[in-house]
């Protein structure tokens, strides 16, 4: 079961805010590595080079700490981060070391916490609480940030606990006129626009294009959804990580995304011309409430917060693995569960291509092992989806991972046929409407998808307006 969050800003705000960079090669993964047999595996229509200006303004509107200079395998960028990385987590500082000697490449993660005073936020304090919750003391550059500035300006109006059920055509079909809602009593509400720009994420806007009727002439609306294939290798320690304490994540490794010649030649054995996986991230396993949910109640229930074998003495390796796109995974109308309003909710068809898996199993003994050089007593990996879960049988067509990362639903491109987007967001059937979230991905690459969704946002918001923002060069 994947919780989605479904607050305004998205699920941002609850997020620990990891921001990395895609790659040049993720944006050309077809023309780079190839076709792979059961998967839909294009280029995309816009470059790393196009967007390189756009991950920068994003950046400096979060106010993304980190080090430019950090990860061997980053792109090329214009400008360093806004801001220094900030502490790292003690865990971090035995697993990276050991990451390193097992020849892999772990650097300070960037991420929207501040690390200085920013943008009329104060620094981080470290409270550990980034991931799953609110920052109490606004120091993250998440949704809430950016929406309070824009509501500042005074040309900006929010209209909280509302619900769009449809978006408005006129007689051509080829315009939208606005857009109906309900508002936080259920009374119906139309606002007219010029433009419409659908921001709902790769789940909420196919459903509520499929609910409307619109913009589906190719009959790709819902299609190539994508999550990213988690695996989670977990380390226990003899003594205490203090994985509650600090930033969610403060370290990360690339070099899963960049497969050698000997990942290459595991990916043929398993019968692919090539695989990849996923960035991984060095973290602890649980906050408080998280670790409280899992014991017993009563008097053993003390004791085991005590003693704190989840939250104090695990750590974890999370690869965000890449997720290929196949047409069978989508999202569309379930034809007899309902939502609170009465409208059709939405339904999920999804199942793992080999190449996920074989990613995962190739790389998860490399993982145990480095954990096992930290320190670790012992360790283990599992997946998500699981590859072997109880009851799984129940569902032939696969279990959906957990991971919040979710994309491609409305996935862009030149030609209307292959595609629901153009390059800058707008729909091929619908001339003024434009979509700015994951939807729009091509393909999932290995990296968190936030800091791309914003720049593309960030990139079709100023081609409508006519204001482009110049190309860069390497700093």
């Amino acid at each position: 079961m994947n919780n989605l969050p479904s607050t305004v800003g998205g699920g941002g705000t609850h997020a620990d805010g990891k921001l990395p960079r895609f790659r040049a090669e993720d944006f050309r993964l077809h023309s780079e590595r190839g076709p792979i047999e059961g998967a839909a595996v294009s280029d995309w229509p816009v470059s790393y080079d196009d967007l390189e200006p756009y991950y920068a303004a994003a950046e400096r509107a979060v106010g993304v700490a980190g080090d430019a200079s950090a990860n061997p395998f980053a792109s090329w960028r214009s400008s360093p981060y806004p801001l220094p990385p900030g502490p790292d987590m003690f865990g971090a500082t035995l697993s990276a070391p050991a990451a390193e000697r097992a020849g892999l490449h772990p650097y300070r993660a960037p991420t929207g916490a501040n690390s200085r005073p920013y943008d009329g936020r104060p620094a981080c304090n470290d409270c550990g609480f980034c991931g799953y919750y609110g920052c109490p003391i606004h120091a993250k550059g998440d949704p809430v940030a950016l929406l309070s500035r824009a509501l500042h300006t005074g040309r900006c109006d929010l209209r909280a606990e509302c619900t769009v059920t449809d978006v408005l055509l006129d007689r051509s079909g080829r315009r939208t006129t606005g857009v109906r809602y309900l508002d936080a009593a259920g009374e119906p509400h139309e606002v007219g626009a010029s433009h419409v720009v659908l921001a709902c994420g790769a789940f909420e806007t196919p459903r509520l294009l499929l609910a409307s009727g619109v913009g589906n002439r190719s009959g790709l609306v819902g299609r190539h959804l994508m999550f990213h294939f988690q695996t989670f290798t977990v380390g226990a320690f003899p003594f205490s990580l203090h994985g509650d304490r600090g930033r969610s994540v403060t370290h990360l490794h690339d070099d899963f995304c960049v497969p050698t010649d000997d990942d290459l030649a595991a990916a043929r054995a398993a019968g692919l011309p090539w695989f990849r996986g996923g960035i991984v991230e060095h973290g602890a396993a649980a906050h408080p409430v998280q670790e409280a949910l899992t014991y017993p109640t009563g008097a053993l229930h003390n004791e085991c917060m005590r003693d704190s074998s989840l939250r104090e003495r695990l750590w974890v390796f999370t690869m965000q693995g890449e997720d290929l796109p196949q047409a069978a995974n989508a999202v569309d109308l379930d034809p007899a569960v309902r939502d609170v309003w009465g409208r059709p909710a939405g339904r999920v068809t999804y199942a793992s291509h080999r190449h996920e898996l074989a990613a995962s199993e190739h790389w998860a003994p490399l993982l145990e092992r480095v954990l096992r050089d930290a320190g670790a007593e012992w360790s283990v990996s599992s997946t998500s989806p699981p590859r072997d879960a109880p009851g799984a049988e129940a569902h032939p067509l696969g279990l959906a991972p957990a991971s919040r990362h979710v994309m491609g639903t409305c996935r862009m491109g030149r030609d209307p046929a292959t595609s629901v987007v153009g390059p800058e967001g707008r729909f091929h059937d619908v001339e003024n409407l434009l979509c700015a979230d994951s939807s729009v991905f091509v393909t999932s690459a290995g990296y968190g998808p936030t800091l791309t969704l914003m720049a593309l946002a960030h990139r079709t918001a100023s081609l409508l307006a006519d204001a482009p923002l110049p190309a860069t060069a390497p700093m």
